[in-house]
């Protein structure tokens, strides 16, 4: 056996003909949970992934934990989280997280399901997440059938609700990684393949914005408009686009007034906010609250709330080191691979706030996310899987 100096305990070309081999068996459940109807707030059809999952989990020989979400007042139910745990005779603690909701309302599968058309397989969440998802799985499977065991524990996150950030599930990742050392997202690969190590943190922010109502047509200068107050924000707030480095500012939503001869009283704005590090988000901050407390209308007033969806993922020393070995042995596998940073915010960003080593977008290679053309390059599954596996035994 030729060993390869990331992965001496491992033939890595013997690795990539066993998940070759597990191919047919991937493709098949990748059909089955494209199939469901399992957006977010569709809990049945998660559960239904849940179920698939578990099952796979099962035949493996991993000990697995279901936990059931209990809806509080107001809140939407949602699906299970999955904890799967496979114990070895390392050192080594591996968590792995993939998520099974999509972000598509009940319907979409039974209109476009899963087909291919040559190299490329289509349908709602075949590449956010599906593939992903199951390329974890088949990783692991290619592993054990090398009789690969030189690690502690490999824990795999299988969870209900990244799509909307996680509310549910994030405490289960979170509890998990504190007893890892290394973390891979499998999140599907850029389009021209890249992986990531870097995204941008996401911040859901709430103005308020109060005024005076009056009659529109009697006594107009009687009001205090909090419609005008709120185009005044909007522009300043979008004007702090550039004056960081990668931080965006997006107001996506205003709702004001309630009728057209009424001067407006209230007006809500929801913005989205990205920061690539913690100190550009203080300093964005301190400039939005600048915005807040000087309003041009005369007798308006302007409340913020702020929430943080993800807090940033910094490429780390640590997370350099990963991409290194990433690369090396996408090297030694015959394909080429480079990390990039992205906007979009993932289950890596609190794993890697917590300083852990996280990889992110080590499905397979997809696009189209979130759209009806969304798809899969089945060609990438195969060297994609065998590289996470590798990455799974690479020595610390």
């Amino acid at each position: 056996m030729t060993a390869d100096p990331v992965t001496p305990s491992l033939d890595l070309h013997d690795l990539r003909a066993k998940v070759q081999q597990l191919l047919p068996q991937y493709l098949a459940d990748l059909e089955a949970l494209v199939d469901l109807e399992c957006g977010t707030f569709l809990p049945e059809g998660v559960n239904r992934v849940a179920d698939l999952m578990r099952d796979r989990f099962d035949a493996a020989g991993w000990s697995v934990e279901r936990r059931e979400h209990v809806a509080g007042p107001g809140e939407a139910q949602l699906g299970d989280v999955l904890v799967a745990r496979l114990a070895g005779s390392g050192a080594r603690r591996v968590l792995l997280v993939g998520h099974m909701d999509t972000v598509f309302p009940d319907g979409t599968a039974a209109e476009r399901p899963f087909r291919t058309e040559g190299d490329r397989a289509f349908g709602p969440g075949v590449s956010d997440m599906k593939g992903g998802l199951l390329a974890g799985f088949y990783a692991i499977k290619a592993l054990q059938e090398s009789d690969f065991g030189d690690f502690a524990s490999i824990t795999y996150v299988c969870n209900p609700d990244e799509e909307i950030g996680s509310p549910f599930s994030g405490a289960v990742i979170r509890e998990c990684a504190s007893r890892s050392d290394v973390c891979f997202v499998l999140e599907g690969a850029r389009e021209n393949g890249d992986i990531v190590s870097a995204r941008k943190g996401v911040i859901d922010v709430r103005m308020t914005i109060r005024g005076r109502a009056a009659h529109a047509g009697v006594e107009p200068e009687r009001g205090r408009s909090a419609i005008l107050q709120a185009a005044h924000t909007v522009i300043a707030l979008h004007e702090l686009n550039g004056r960081w480095r990668d931080v965006t500012v997006n107001v996506g939503r205003i709702d004001g007034g309630i009728r057209p001869n009424v001067v407006a009283e209230r007006c809500d704005l929801r913005i989205d906010l990205r920061i690539p590090t913690e100190r550009s988000k203080d300093e964005l901050f301190v400039a939005i609250d600048a915005i807040a407390s000087s309003p041009l209308v005369p007798d308006t007033t302007i409340e913020v709330e702020h929430e943080v969806s993800f807090p940033a993922m910094e490429k780390t020393d640590a997370t350099g080191r990963l991409v290194d070995k990433a690369k090396t042995i996408a090297s030694r596998l015959g394909f080429e691979v480079n990390d990039a940073a992205t906007g979009g915010g993932s289950d890596a960003n609190p794993v890697a706030a917590m300083g852990i080593p996280v990889l992110d977008g080590l499905g397979p290679i997809g696009g189209a996310d979130h759209a009806p053309g969304e798809w899969l390059d089945v060609s990438s599954v195969v060297p994609r899987t065998t590289l996470l596996a590798a990455l799974i035994a690479a020595s610390p």
